[in-house]
Parts: structure tokens; sequence; C-alpha cells
């Protein structure tokens, strides 16, 4: 898949494209919906299929103080959309002049102008332009003028998959996420959710206690998972993947309840199961298969390695290892 400016878009596209346009965020279910519509239609003209889509969330420059947490990276997302078959992914550089320009100027710019769009394929519930101005209604108008067709799509999973006609939403996802259902997050995402970032130093406690951990600095706009503990995959830069115990936290048993900051995001830090090896430094993915348990707050540190121990079989017995 390429992955493109509009300026290079435009430069390489000589024939017409079936496109796509969103933040795409998780690229869930209902995403795949949609970019399965956009796949026929582009086989159907015998034309390219393209997402178009953001360097940054538009609501992190709309309203970044209430912008919502994201499902994956910009890495992730391009991998994602990647394996679903597009032939390319268009990055538009999204900041305070594009969330004022008008929502015919953008399609003029880059649908029409960069993409020769012959096909428009959205979510019925797609908005965009200054104010969300633009929606489908919009779109269409607009394609009767410029020589494109819409088509809107519901934001559902296949009447065949686990989803079953479900509307799907990135914001519904979140909440699953944040609410520790990992599990049901997952049905709806084609995969469990993951979290990306660089093995830290921390405080080596888990060490001392004969269960090192992995600390993983998860950048602050990523979604993670409520606090627990998790049952779930650690995949190193080499792409091995390992059994993991992971714990989403604060700690009580080492700092007191309410300690932390405010707005400090929970640790994440990762038992690999049956692994020996010195991971700081390196950036790894966790993915979070089921939540296991509450964090709980021990009186004695022999009650909490002895918790550890239990935690890290009943992981073994949830990913079958």
């Amino acid at each position: 898949m390429l992955v493109l400016s509009p300026e290079e878009a435009s430069a390489v596209t000589t024939e017409g494209t079936a496109v796509t346009i969103g933040a795409y965020d998780g690229v869930h279910v209902g995403h795949r919906s949609i970019l399965g519509v956009l796949r026929r239609e582009g086989g159907a003209r015998d034309v390219p299929t393209a997402v178009v889509t953001f360097d940054r969330h538009p609501a992190s420059v709309v309203r970044a103080g209430t912008a919502p947490a994201l499902l994956t990276d910009a890495e992730q997302k391009l991998e994602l959309l990647a394996a679903c078959g597009v032939d390319m992914t268009v990055v538009v550089p999204f900041d305070a002049r594009r969330a004022a320009e008008p929502a015919g100027s953008f399609v003029d710019e880059v649908l029409v102008g960069a993409l020769r769009a012959e096909v428009i394929v959205v979510g019925e519930d797609f908005h965009f332009g200054r104010g969300r101005a633009g929606n489908v209604a919009l779109l269409a108008e607009l394609g009767a003028s410029r020589g494109f067709d819409v088509e809107g799509v519901p934001l559902t999973g296949s009447a065949s998959g686990s989803a079953g006609g479900q509307v799907v939403s990135s914001t519904r996802i979140r909440a699953l996420v944040a609410e520790g259902d990992v599990g049901q997050a997952a049905v709806l995402l084609t995969r469990p959710h993951e979290v990306r970032g660089a093995v830290v130093h921390g405080d080596g406690r888990g060490a001392k206690l004969g269960m090192p951990t992995a600390n993983v600095a998860v950048a602050r706009e990523i979604a993670v998972p409520g606090v627990g503990i998790y049952a779930g995959w650690c995949r190193r830069a080499d792409g091995s993947t390992h059994p993991a115990a992971v714990s989403v936290g604060h700690r009580p048993t080492f700092y007191e309840p309410g300690s932390a900051a405010p707005g400090e995001p929970p640790l994440v830090e990762a038992f690999l199961v049956d692994f020996e090896g010195d991971l700081y430094g390196e950036r790894v993915a966790v993915a979070f298969v089921e939540r296991l348990r509450a964090e709980l707050q021990f009186e004695r540190v022999e009650d909490l390695v002895e918790q550890m121990r239990v935690d890290v079989d009943r992981t073994r017995a949830v990913l079958g290892v």
C-alpha cells in the first residue's frame, strides 16, 4: 500500500479513484464494512482505491481539551489499513486552517483535485468541513456537479459476523476499553486492543520480588484499558510474541491510593511469562485479551507476590499456553 501526501497523490493519480475519508481510528468492523464496499466499487470501475485520513484526530484540533483517546496510533492505523487491501492511503495534515475550511473546498482540493474521485464511500454518519457542516447529503450534492458518485454505508458488522448487524463506532469501543471489557472490544475491532511504547525503567521492584515487569511508556493520547489485571500478549521488536500478565494501574500496595498526580495515566506493566532477557529501550506492543481481576491493595508484599503467581496461572489458562 502506498502512503502519500495529497501532493504526492496528485502526482501519481492519472486516472479516477474510489475514495473513502475519515479518521478511521481503530479500523474496526464498521470501518471494514466501508472498506469492503470501497474495494467492490474500485473493482467494478477498474480504478484504484484510496483512504483519505488525517495525521491526527480532527478532534485534537477542534476540541483539544476533550478530544477522545485513540484506539490506534498513526503507525498501527496505517498497518491495519494496508492489511485491508486498499491501494493507497493519503494522509492529510489537520490543523486550524483545515478545521476552518468549508466542506466544498476540501472536496475540490483533495477528493477531486488530488484524487480525481469517481466514487466516494463513507459511513452514513459521516461529517466533514467547518463545524462538521458537511454530510452524506451535501457530499452527494457536490458529487452531482463535480462528477462523482456517493455511497453511504451503515457502520455495522456483517450479518454473518460476530458483530451481527450492531451499529459500531470508535466511541462505543473506547467506552468498552475504558470499562475493561477488552473481550467485547476485540469483537468489534476484530482483534485485541493494543497499546505500543518503549520499555522504560521503573522502580525495579518487580525484579526484587522475583517477577520483573516491562514498564511500557504508552503515549498519553492512546486509550488504555480500565485499571485492573489482564491476560494478553506482548510482541517484541523482532516480531516474537510472548504471553503476558498485564497490570494497568497505580500500584496501591506501594503507593497511597489517590497519590498519583491529577490526570496521571495508569501504568502499563507486562510480566512476560517464561521469558528472560533485557527489554529496556525496546519498543513493544501489548495486546489485551481478557480482564482477570480488579487492582487490589495488599497489606503484605508476600500476599501480592502470591496473587501475581495466581494471575500468571490464569493468564496461561486464558491464552492456552
